[in-house]
């Protein structure tokens, strides 16, 4: 997400801040750059020209240009005109009766998946969600919704086989839902390849039956200026109040993201990450803005860590650290773990600096293959790896289709850090012996 834009920005300002003092020449030649990132990453050209324009208002001003370090000033201030670009602070969701929120969007924008994503997020909130199909041209769609529903265990309401009329569909789902203990329901809508006035006219009736507090424009973020596009007519026909940005890790450019805003004056509330049901967030701008920056997002870091992060297994996980006795099963649980907190690629880019750093990748593959390796192991062979003979070595390179030479190398990288533990635990014991001399 941002990569390719990141990396140019994060470039243009590095040799920004190597300028002792800076000069209105060396903004100009700097601003010109990141003009020309921005329409490189898609940013529709009268955002990325108003957006320089307020840049360069600011960074000529005689405080930045008298400053101590006028470099890390500039950077200051297209950090704040960034947020602002991308929405300011966070739109929370109208969640007020009777609850109802109206997901819209093209064929392939990922409606339905975000409806039950969403769904997720609301649920784990302390809300109690129902998904409504309202999809009447896709029965794909229904099913889905259904499949989903259960992955998630929320209630979904089918309509009959064959019902056409989204009206009477909608009104025999609010009746279901009496029947529920919901007080949420997140409607999915068809979609179409392209905007069309069947479509808008469907949405408009569905919209004056259900009066939605929320009608949020799903948009995939890939499709760039076409996007845009999407969200203004949308809009135009619908004022939505809000839009969900899906596909932000498939893409590089990240250039709908930055127009969208400015554009339709819609604040972006959501975005989806990844394919997984949990890899969908809020959307907040300063936070976006960091990374971009390769300033980190520690706040997101931290929280997604007590997402994951079971407070017995920490403690467990803590002791076994302190007395060097961690072993394979710990290693395959810490594995677990920070699977669940995502992507690591994602999870890199939010430690500050840590973009910066050229050539970093996360290499999946080689993940994979290391986890297969510690799974082909016996339970005995993971809580005893000293047992681990040539005989047994071999076994587990077949098991887990690896050579030899890989599962040796993750052995001696594995007792590598077990040794390390030891010298930290020897350490702090003669740290405190120490203070109990002095005492």
């Amino acid at each position: 997400m941002f990569s390719q834009l990141g990396d140019r920005l994060q470039g243009i300002f590095k040799e920004l801040r190597g300028h002792g003092t800076i000069s209105e020449s060396n903004i100009d030649a700097a601003l010109r750059e990141i003009r020309l990132a921005l329409l490189e990453a898609d940013v529709d050209f009268q955002v990325a020209k108003k957006f320089i324009a307020r840049v360069r208002e600011k960074a000529l001003g005689e405080a930045v240009l008298r400053s101590i370090t006028p470099g890390q000033q500039i950077v200051k201030i297209f950090y704040d005109e960034l947020t602002a670009l991308l929405g300011g602070d966070a739109a929370p969701l109208n969640l007020e009766k009777p609850g109802r929120i109206l997901l819209i969007g093209l064929n392939g924008s990922g409606k339905t998946t975000s409806s039950a994503k969403l769904a997720l997020f609301l649920k784990k909130q302390g809300h109690a969600p129902a998904l409504m199909a309202c999809d009447l041209q896709r029965p794909a769609a229904i099913e889905q919704l259904a499949t989903l529903g259960k992955q998630i265990d929320v209630p979904v309401y089918a309509p009959n086989r064959g019902e056409k009329d989204v009206q009477r569909a909608a009104a025999a789902a609010l009746e279901w839902q009496d029947q529920q203990e919901a007080n949420i329901d997140i409607f999915d809508t068809a979609g179409r390849q392209e905007i069309d006035e069947a479509l808008i006219q469907e949405l408009k009736e569905l919209k004056a039956f259900l009066h939605p507090q929320e009608i949020l424009l799903v948009v995939d973020a890939a499709t760039g200026q076409q996007a845009v596009s999407v969200a203004t007519h949308f809009d135009d026909a619908l004022e939505i109040t809000g839009i969900i940005l899906t596909k932000l890790d498939g893409d590089a450019r990240g250039g709908a993201a930055l127009s969208m805003r400015e554009v339709t004056r819609r604040p972006i509330k959501f975005a989806g990450t990844g394919e997984k049901l949990d890899q969908f967030e809020l959307f907040i701008p300063e936070r976006l803005a960091g990374r971009i920056l390769g300033m980190g997002d520690v706040v997101s870091l931290v929280e997604k860590a007590a997402e994951a992060l079971d407070e017995e297994e920490a403690a467990r996980m803590e002791r076994k650290l302190r007395t060097a006795s961690f072993d394979f099963n710990d290693f395959l649980a810490q594995f677990k773990m920070m699977r669940k907190m995502g992507p690591l690629e994602n999870i890199l880019g939010m430690l500050p600096g840590v973009s910066n750093v050229q050539g970093l990748s996360v290499d999946e593959k080689q993940l994979k293959r290391t986890e297969a390796i510690v799974l082909s192991m016996t339970s005995e062979e993971r809580t005893h790896p000293g047992i681990l003979n040539a005989r047994r070595r071999q076994r587990i390179a077949r098991g887990s289709g690896n050579t030899v030479t890989e599962v040796n190398e993750l052995l001696r990288r594995f007792g590598q850090m077990r040794k390390m533990m030891k010298s930290a635990g020897k350490m702090k014991k003669m740290m405190a012996q120490m203070a109990r001399m002095k005492t």
